[in-house]
């Protein structure tokens, strides 16, 4: 019995050890270096606060100087320390070194004054301190309501310029550009006369 429970043990050891040919280099997952339950951080510009930045999760990824974020929340505020605006999103990446962020997935903007922008996809460009998106949205305002296919603007939205713009105004309406006296908050359409 000895014998035979040996000779099997070799056999199969015989038989494990042809592999044929094995890769010389496993390819790895990109793996975050760090991965965070709830994140918090500011960006100053001249030491002053330009934005608060929160997320219930954060995968960091330093190789690339990246963050991938979940449930995010960012409020901008003012160079007086006033707060503007606050953007709210399912997702959003966040690039560590010119500290922008790319918000996806159900992006709600609200302003202290009750204005609110919907929107699935909304990029802050920290140097040319500017929001936009490619994509459709719509907002509701106190003095009218909107829609258009895409937009630029200020993280105040007081400075909107917009394709396809189209909406409904309440009470006394306001003026297009190059239609006389400025506005609050002027609505620019792209090409529009300045």
């Amino acid at each position: 019995m000895r014998t035979i429970a040996l000779g099997t043990v070799l056999l199969l050891a015989t038989g494990c050890a042809s592999r044929g040919i094995a890769p010389t280099q496993t390819a790895m997952a990109d793996s975050a270096d760090q991965v965070m339950g709830g994140m918090e951080t500011s960006i100053t510009d001249n030491n002053v606060r330009v934005l608060t930045l929160k997320a219930d999760s954060a995968r960091v990824y330093q190789q690339r100087q990246v963050a991938d974020l979940e449930k995010v929340t960012v409020t901008f505020f003012d160079r007086s320390g006033n707060e503007t605006s606050t953007v709210t999103s399912n997702k959003g990446n966040y690039a560590i070194r010119d500290k922008s962020l790319d918000l996806r997935g159900n992006v709600v903007a609200v302003t202290p004054s009750g204005k609110k922008l919907y929107t699935e996809h909304l990029v802050y460009d920290r140097i040319a301190n500017q929001v936009r998106s490619d994509t459709a949205f719509k907002f509701t305002a106190p003095d009218g309501n909107g829609s258009g296919a895409s937009f630029e603007s200020d993280p105040d939205f007081k400075n909107i310029v917009t394709a396809r713009p189209k909406g409904a105004v309440k009470g006394k309406g306001f003026l297009l550009p190059g239609q006389g006296a400025a506005t609050k908050s002027p609505v620019t359409a792209k090409g529009a006369p300045k």
